[in-house]
C-alpha cells in the first residue's frame, strides 16, 4: 500500500490543523464531555487495515479528514477492539468511533457511509474461485480458515452459519487478539501458503492483505444473508457517537456527505470491497452486529453475542 499516495495527500490537507500525536490508552484517560475544537477518537492501536497507533489505517485517514473539515484538533484514545469497545464512548472516554454497525442500539450512529461484507478468499488457479455460497457441498471437504473473536474462541458469523450445514470439524481458527506472533494477515497468508484451501474473511481485512500477497488471490463476496441460517454476512457501517450528542452526529453526517468522494477514495486505496448501501439492512438491536473487524470490527462484525458490545 502506498500510504503517501498523491491523491490521499491532496484530500487530507492538514495545514493549520494540529493533529495530536500523543495518545493515551482508555484506562489512562479521564472521562470528560466533548470539548469544542477537540475530537477524541476511539481506535484500536493494532488492527490494520482499520487503525493502528502509527495512524496508518483507513479509520485514521478518515478521522484526519473529519478533523480537518471541522477545524478540530484530533487525538486518539486507544482501546483494543473486543467486548466492551463501544462502552468507552458512553463512558465519555472518547467522542467517536470511525467504524460502527448502522443501527447499533447503544450508540448514536450516522447514516452508513459504506457497506461491506464477508468474502471467500481462494488461490487463483485452485479451481475453487467459483464458490459463492456456504451451501456449496465442496466446503464439507475443504480446510476452511475463519476468524475467532475472543479468548473463548467465539465464532464469526460465517462460522456460525457453516455449522447449520454440518461444516464444523474442518475449520481452522485464526485469532484476532494480535501480538508479535499473531497478526491480522495470518488468515490471508494461510490461503496463500496452502495451510487452508479457502478462507472466509471480513472484506476490508481480506482486500487490504490480498493486495499485498505475492500469491494471486481471488475474493468472492458472500450473499447479504445466509439462506439457511439467516445470519447476516454484509453490514452497513457508520460513525458512532454518544446518543445524546445529536449535534455532533449531525455535523459528522454533513462531513460524510460533503466529502463522500474523498472517503470512498480512502477505502478503495485500502482495498475495501464496497457494496451498495441497503438502507433497511441495519440491525435493530445489539445482536447480529458487526469489524472490525470482522470493522464491527476486529477481523469483522460481531455475532449475535457481539464481542464489541
Amino acid at each position: 500500500m502506498s500510504r503517501n499516495a498523491p491523491h490521499l495527500a491532496r484530500i487530507l490537507p492538514l495545514a493549520g490543523l494540529a493533529i495530536a500525536l500523543a495518545a493515551v490508552p482508555a484506562d489512562a484517560q479521564r472521562p470528560a464531555p466533548r470539548e469544542a475544537g477537540l475530537i477524541r477518537v476511539c481506535a484500536d492501536p493494532d488492527n490494520m487495515p482499520s487503525s493502528n497507533d502509527k495512524s496508518e489505517g483507513y479509520e485514521n485517514k478518515i478521522a484526519e479528514l473529519i478533523a480537518t473539515e471541522l477545524k478540530s484538533r484530533l487525538t486518539y484514545v486507544w482501546y483494543p477492539t473486543r467486548r466492551g469497545y463501544f462502552r468507552i464512548i458512553n463512558g465519555m472516554y472518547c467522542d467517536m468511533a470511525v467504524e460502527a454497525p448502522a443501527g447499533l442500539d447503544m450508540a448514536g450512529v450516522t447514516k452508513p457511509y459504506f457497506r461491506s461484507g464477508y468474502v471467500f478468499v481462494t488461490r487463483q488457479g485452485s479451481g475453487l474461485e467459483d464458490i459463492n455460497s456456504l451451501a456449496d457441498p465442496r466446503l464439507k471437504r475443504l480446510k476452511i480458515g475463519v476468524n475467532t473473536y475472543t479468548s473463548d474462541g467465539e465464532n464469526s458469523p460465517p462460522a456460525m452459519a457453516l455449522s447449520r450445514y454440518g461444516v464444523v470439524g474442518n475449520l481452522t481458527g485464526y485469532n484476532t487478539f494480535f501480538s508479535d506472533q499473531t497478526r491480522p494477515e495470518d488468515i490471508i497468508k494461510g490461503v496463500a501458503n496452502k495451510d487452508v484451501d479457502i478462507a472466509i474473511v471480513w472484506g476490508p481485512l481480506a482486500g487490504y492483505f490480498a493486495k499485498q500477497s505475492t500469491v494471486p488471490l481471488v475474493l468472492k463476496p458472500l450473499p447479504a444473508r445466509d439462506s439457511l441460517s439467516d445470519v447476516p454476512l454484509q453490514y452497513n457501517m457508520g460513525i458512532a457517537v454518544r446518543r445524546k450528542d445529536k449535534e455532533f452526529r449531525d455535523s459528522l453526517q454533513a462531513v460524510l456527505e460533503r466529502r463522500r468522494p474523498e472517503i470512498e477514495a480512502i477505502l478503495k486505496d485500502y482495498g475495501v470491497p464496497m457494496l451498495p448501501v441497503v438502507q433497511d439492512a441495519e440491525p435493530k438491536s445489539s445482536g447480529a452486529t458487526p469489524s472490525p473487524a470482522d470493522s464491527g470490527k476486529k477481523a469483522g462484525p460481531g455475532s449475535s453475542a457481539s464481542p464489541l458490545i
